[in-house]
């Protein structure tokens, strides 16, 4: 998509940053499509299809993009987290990276068999700085009670990881709720995904073991935009989550 999207705005003598103006994007979001650190959403190749009469291209080409595994799917999410003005998550067995202490991120890094530990707990902290920035991004964070018991890296680790949980919920941009286990059976138990605000698009990124996935179609973002909801029915007030976090943090 990336080639005949320069190749077809060439065609059109047209700038990136007027075909921003066509698709509703950033100059630098036609960039990033181009060098394919970014891909096209639904309504950016209905947008081109349209209005370069291409008979479907972009939207052919998009299917078969996701019908294949795409290595570079975490680096893709992770380039969406820096730009991202509201970033909404579910976490059922691990801290979030964008919460995590260096300490926790190096227990989790090296129990996952990470060779350059070191190298990867420094771009993990890097990631943070999105939470220092001026503008920084709305965080919504929604964490299951199993995994604020589970002591990554010990105790002592533990109970610090959840100190730093409390201090970041108490910024006006971050908010962290906990799902106790009384709940039960609930939506969440799928598994972690994340939801994002990118410009005007919303995307999905889906954990799982040996890779995760990145959702740009929008009907099944707004699926895991529905789960998040149900998942948030199920999950305590702010005031009840601290103090949920700060009884299992007295108890180590």
């Amino acid at each position: 998509m990336a080639y005949y999207l320069r190749f077809l705005r060439t065609q059109h003598n047209m700038t990136g940053e007027t075909v921003g103006r066509l698709i509703q994007r950033s100059k630098s979001t036609i960039s990033r499509y181009e060098s394919g650190e970014y891909r096209l959403t639904d309504h950016d190749c209905e947008a081109l299809d349209q209005a370069w009469n291409t008979g479907g291209l972009f939207s052919t080409l998009l299917h078969y993009a996701r019908l294949g595994h795409d290595p570079d799917w975490l680096r893709q999410y992770i380039d969406h987290e820096a730009q991202a003005t509201v970033i909404k998550s579910w976490h059922s067995n691990l801290v979030p990276g964008l919460l995590q202490t260096p300490d926790y991120a190096r227990a989790g890094l090296m129990a996952g068999g990470v060779k350059d530990v070191d190298a990867a707990v420094a771009e993990r902290m890097g990631r943070q700085a999105i939470l220092d920035r001026e503008n920084p991004p709305t965080l919504l964070v929604m964490l299951a009670e199993s995994l604020l018991e589970l002591p990554c890296g010990g105790p002592a680790v533990m109970k610090a990881q959840l100190a730093h949980i409390l201090d970041l919920s108490e910024r006006p941009n971050i908010g962290v709720r906990v799902v106790p286990k009384a709940a039960g059976h609930h939506p969440g138990l799928d598994g972690p995904f994340m939801l994002l605000t990118v410009e005007t698009t919303d995307v999905a990124y889906v954990e799982a073991h040996g890779g995760g996935r990145l959702v740009t179609s929008a009907p099944q973002v707004r699926a895991f935009g529905l789960r998040y909801d149900w998942i948030g029915q199920y999950a305590l007030p702010e005031c009840q989550s601290r103090d949920v976090i700060a009884r299992i943090m007295g108890a180590m």
